[in-house]
């Protein structure tokens, strides 16, 4: 089934999952508008999904769904942080994905829902029209794929608060008064749940140079901690005037 189809609703998800085959994989796909990371990896979902249309390809089903509109069922899978990816058949989860790395997101999906090989033909592979060889790039190191991973996400939304916990449920003090001062001044923001990605905890110090959380960045970059927010509130009142909306929660980037 393609191309990609939005849930909008819970009655519309229950009526999806109720009508799919016990044997198709469903890849559903959780989103927030607001996440550049989740603008690429839909484009590359889209073209996934247009790959496995094909009639002889394996049965699957690609939903998306908006994490912070249908906050239910985000919960229902433990959303954290988007994009997040779900690999489930028959009702049992298989495999999650979070973040944007398209090659994992392949690699999961190809391995749950495999691709035939292509027919033989008198015991023999089809010919084919050789095709220039591109030299495949230098594979990134661990710390490179991780920095690429914190670039975008500091800057996945115009205020981004790595916290401990979650803004309904914070885990220190100093997280919960950092979302007590977003709050109160109606900023939209996204957030980033550290003690749910030690990867992401550990990097971002370093990447920052800032060892302790919260974090809040701002456009991309770092303002500082709970001290350093509350001082530049004070030389400046207006310093969050931009990013204030009415009040709505933020879901996490990945």
């Amino acid at each position: 089934m393609a191309p990609m189809k939005e849930i909008n609703t819970q009655d519309e998800w229950e009526a999806h999952v109720g009508s799919l085959p016990k044997t198709s994989l469903l890849i559903i796909f959780f989103h927030a508008p607001w996440a550049a990371p989740c603008a690429q990896m839909a484009a590359v979902l889209n073209t996934l999904a247009e790959d496995y249309s094909k009639p002889d390809a394996p049965a699957t089903s690609w939903v998306a769904i908006n994490a912070e509109e249908l906050s239910e069922i985000s919960e229902m899978y433990d959303v954290t942080a988007v994009p997040y990816l779900v690999l489930q058949r028959d009702d049992q989860v298989i495999e999650t994905v979070s973040g944007s790395n398209a090659a994992q997101v392949r690699k999961a999906i190809e391995t749950h829902a495999p691709k035939q090989a292509p027919p033989t033909v008198n015991g023999n592979a089809p010919t084919t029209i050789a095709a220039e060889v591109i030299p495949e790039k230098e594979e990134e190191s661990p710390e490179e794929d991780l920095n690429k991973r914190l670039t975008g996400l500091v800057s996945a939304a115009p205020v981004m608060l790595f916290m401990k916990g979650t803004p309904s449920a914070p885990q220190c003090g100093f997280s919960r008064q950092m979302v007590n001062i977003l709050r109160e001044r109606s900023v939209k923001y996204g957030f980033f749940n550290i003690l749910a990605d030690d990867d992401v905890r550990q990097g971002l110090k370093k990447f920052a140079d800032w060892p302790t959380y919260p974090q809040l960045w701002v456009s991309g970059e770092l303002v500082g901690g709970l001290d350093i927010v509350k001082e530049e509130l004070e030389s400046d009142p207006d310093f969050f005037k931009k990013f204030s909306v009415p009040k709505e929660e933020g879901v996490a980037a990945a």
